[in-house]
């Protein structure tokens, strides 16, 4: 009989872009902000970056990263040119990198963690941009702590996943598999995946290729499935009408993990949503950060202004 655990693995393939194949040495010198670690209280703790603004007041903007990535790795070519205008803020989500370590992971959990970060950063309704996985938390971030953020942009995005026959066999796969591992999330497999991220994560990064690669591998494979398998039960459809805050969509339009149909249609259904459609594939934010980028600084000066406008009005009463 066919290991579970083993198809699902090998089912990531679908899924993600093959490291191997990428062609890292046309990327953009890493500026690495100096990092943290933030405590967060009952929940662990977590790698932190913040990169202050041009002026005390700069609206602030959190960026959750991509599946089987970091927070640097997935901005790195976007921070600089964004904290040009705002204080820009990114972590690693639990399982990921350096982030929280836990009995399980849910989606629903990493939304908590966004929450708990703005909490014990002082934020005030800061803008929440996600790219891929990160979107989906971006998402849920709203849903179970709706006066937390001030907006939304939402990169390589769905509502929901299984969509068609492939996509259901796939996370049906995934979550069976990734089921009868869970218990594995504190053994030593998962420990000695933390402990090589621990050693390699902060090598130097004058070689924007290596580093990359080193980014990449310090999240396990095995984590990356029980990733995969929580987003697989995400379903936002019945809710995306009721967002009520400043939304932007950065559609990848060369994108064959999520169908730029599906990612239109999550804008249609969030009221007010601007789109914003970049030139490049689902890795676009990394590895067609030319296209991408200037997307993404479109997509957070149309929220910024969005909510500014919003105060304004509500302050003119």
């Amino acid at each position: 009989m066919p290991n579970p655990v083993k198809l699902a693995i090998d089912g990531l393939r679908h899924l993600l872009p093959d490291p191997s194949s990428w062609d890292l040495y046309h990327l953009p010198p890493v500026e690495l902000p100096e990092g943290r670690w933030l405590e967060l209280p009952r929940r662990g703790r977590t790698w932190l970056t913040d990169v202050p603004g041009p002026t005390p007041d700069a609206p602030v903007i959190i960026l959750l990263h991509a599946v089987g990535c970091t927070g640097q790795l997935t901005w790195f070519p976007a921070i600089p040119l964004l904290a040009e205008r705002y204080r820009v803020i990114t972590f690693d989500q639990r399982w990921h990198g350096r982030g929280i370590t836990s009995e399980k992971f849910l989606i629903s959990d990493c939304a908590d963690d966004v929450a708990a970060v703005i909490e014990a950063l002082g934020l005030v309704r800061p803008i929440v941009a996600g790219y891929s996985m990160g979107s989906v938390v971006a998402q849920r971030v709203w849903r179970q702590h709706p006066d937390a953020a001030g907006g939304l942009i939402l990169a390589a995005s769905t509502a929901h996943f299984r969509t068609n026959g492939r996509e259901r066999i796939f996370h049906a796969a995934m979550e069976l598999g990734m089921g009868l591992s869970a218990t594995l999330s504190r053994s030593r497999v998962v420990n000695q995946a933390g402990a090589a991220a621990m050693e390699s994560i902060d090598a130097d990064s004058s070689d924007t290729a290596r580093w990359a690669m080193k980014q990449w591998r310090a999240t396990s494979g095995w984590a990356v499935g029980q990733a995969v398998a929580s987003l697989g039960r995400h379903h936002s459809r019945p809710w995306l009408s009721h967002i009520d805050i400043p939304t932007a969509v950065v559609v990848t339009g060369n994108d064959h993990v999520i169908p730029p149909s599906r990612q239109y249609d999550l804008a249609a259904r969030i009221p007010g949503a601007t789109v914003h459609e970049a030139d490049c594939g689902h890795a676009g934010c990394v590895l067609e950060y030319q296209s991408f980028v200037p997307v993404l600084l479109e997509a957070a000066r149309a929220t910024s202004a969005r909510i500014r406008d919003r105060e304004l009005a509500r302050q003119a009463g």
